[in-house]
């Protein structure tokens, strides 16, 4: 019975992201992850428009968060896409400042394309509005690129939310929690089959690989 008053394990948060396929999101809640993303940034592979957003959120399961990421956007695409789906978290990849990213009531996150000579400790403090940051690969084509960065490059964040990105797969994620220890993870090339095209059996490895870790934080 002494076990029962013990806290939990840490969880690490996840969120799967560039989903275009119903069954994806289906698959993807079934697995565990505790955020879907939905990319609205044309140039991308994994881009859907709002009618096809609309048919994925559908298909979510309760208290999910739907998060909408676009990159570097004009201030009515955005809008439209709050006006049109039930997104509740915004996330941002381009060169978007803090005063944008805070213009529509809506909590949010930015990402940061790590590199060498990248100042993160800046980064973070030109975005504390933000309810995280997001930690990604240098890579063209700002995500989804299948693309690991160095992560000694992350130096200590005090009181910041990493979520961790950039060629995360159920191979090396449980490496990433372990050395990182981010609130959360972000993946999308990592469990798929094809751009855009998730894979139900690598989704729930990637999700077990993270629960797997999580179990070896000290209580």
């Amino acid at each position: 019975m002494t076990d029962l008053l013990l806290p939990p394990p840490h969880r690490t948060r996840i969120k799967i992201c560039g989903l275009t396929r119903e069954a994806d999101v289906v698959a993807a809640c079934e697995a565990g992850a505790d955020a879907l993303g939905l990319v609205f940034y044309p140039h991308s592979a994994r881009a859907v428009d709002i009618a096809r957003a609309r048919a994925l959120c559908r298909e979510a399961a309760p208290f999910v968060t739907l998060t909408a990421l676009f990159v570097n956007p004009q201030l009515d695409e955005v809008r439209a896409v709050l006006n049109e789906v039930p997104v509740q978290l915004l996330q941002f990849h381009g060169d978007e400042p803090e005063s944008f990213c805070a213009r529509f009531g809506r909590p949010w996150l930015k990402a940061a394309r790590v590199r060498a000579g990248l100042n993160l400790l800046d980064f973070c403090a030109c975005h504390r509005g933000a309810q995280g940051i997001l930690l990604d690969a240098d890579a063209r084509g700002y995500g989804g690129g299948g693309e690991v960065f160095d992560w000694s490059l992350i130096p200590a964040l005090p009181d910041v939310r990493i979520i961790l990105a950039g060629g995360l797969a159920p191979h090396n994620v449980g490496a990433a929690v372990r050395r990182i220890r981010p609130w959360a993870v972000d993946v999308s090339s990592g469990v798929e089959v094809a751009k855009g095209q998730k894979d139900a059996a690598r989704m729930s490895a990637f999700v077990r690989a993270v629960r797997e870790a999580d179990e070896e934080y000290p209580n």
